[in-house]
């Protein structure tokens, strides 16, 4: 075991967890980041980010967190390759104690947890093969790539009806295809799914095949109850059946809600746990953007150095 305890951990390398290496760094935290099993987070697999500040022209999601990792590491962040497989939280304000890879342990007395959220997929393998290239999960996102052409939606939610309405305004028209005989959304978001003109509501319908060989072309639908089957002409696929947020680690010491969130003090990214922060998706279900999660990084990283200021005293 590392005797040495080191002053900040960050756990995950999207933008939460970059942004908050960047501040921890400039304020001499000397940090350490995790990348996790997929350096750099959710936007290694999006193409074109034409929402994020600062790039007027658009960038590449893995080009964008290319960036990020240069200048934190460029400020003294410690970026190592690794997965943080078990954690050992002191619940009174003592060292925190991270176990890598399933072998080292290494310590701490601030942890800043940004692991992100994964999309729940439909498990096809053309959905795998075109993701990024027709396919998505987020509607604010990539919506805007589709304007006035034809895409279709796959949930029944509040998710997924608040994004066929979001994309009932850029888009033709939008096919929401839905599983089982009636929409789970709340009584106010199926009212104003269901007011929208070009929104198509296809109930007991599942998607048998994505088409397209190097972008999306259109979709196969199946009819669950009568078995039919039927091709729909689109050139967006968004996938809206929900995330799950990459927080089962912490169970056993955090506060989370029953989708797995983490819960966080009013105004802050203080855990229940003293020294154990948290940004990004893997606290925010309503926003999941990259900006969001930047600014949550920001905050967690001046908490985790007002806290160990706190300590000092």
């Amino acid at each position: 075991m590392e005797e040495k305890v080191h002053e900040c951990i960050v756990i995950g390398s999207g933008p939460a967890g970059y942004t908050a290496a960047i501040y921890a760094a400039r304020a001499d935290m000397k940090p350490i980041v995790y990348e996790g099993l997929q350096p750099g987070g959710q936007l290694t697999i999006t193409t074109d980010v034409e929402n994020y500040p600062g790039y007027p022209d658009g960038i590449m999601g893995p080009e964008m967190m290319n960036q990020f990792k240069k200048q934190a590491t460029r400020l003294g962040a410690d970026v190592r390759f690794g997965m943080v497989t078990d954690v050992q939280f002191s619940r009174n304000g003592g060292t925190h104690s991270l176990t890598i890879d399933n072998k080292q342990i290494i310590l701490a007395h601030t942890v800043i947890i940004s692991t992100g959220a994964s999309a729940k997929w439909l498990g096809l393998e053309s959905e795998t093969r075109l993701n990024g290239s027709g396919v998505s999960a987020c509607a604010v996102c990539d919506g805007f790539f589709y304007k006035g052409q034809d895409v279709a939606i796959v949930g029944g939610g509040d998710t997924a009806a608040e994004e066929a309405s979001y994309l009932a305004k850029i888009c033709n028209k939008v096919y929401m295809l839905v599983r089982k005989g009636e929409l789970r959304a709340s009584k106010a978001m199926q009212h104003r799914v269901k007011a929208l003109e070009n929104v198509e509501i296809l109930y007991h319908t599942q998607t048998d095949e994505i088409l397209g060989d190097k972008v999306v072309t259109g979709v196969r639908t199946l009819n669950n109850q009568t078995q039919e089957k039927k091709e729909l002409n689109v050139q967006g696929f968004f996938v809206a059946i929900g995330h799950k947020p990459n927080t089962d680690i912490f169970k056993k010491y955090l506060e989370m809600d029953e989708q797995g969130y983490l819960i966080t003090k009013p105004d802050s990214t203080h855990t229940n746990v003293p020294g154990v922060f948290v940004s990004g998706d893997a606290q925010d279900k309503i926003y999941r953007q990259a900006v969001t999660a930047a600014g949550t990084g920001c905050m967690a990283a001046l908490d985790a150095e007002r806290y160990l200021a706190s300590k000092s005293m």
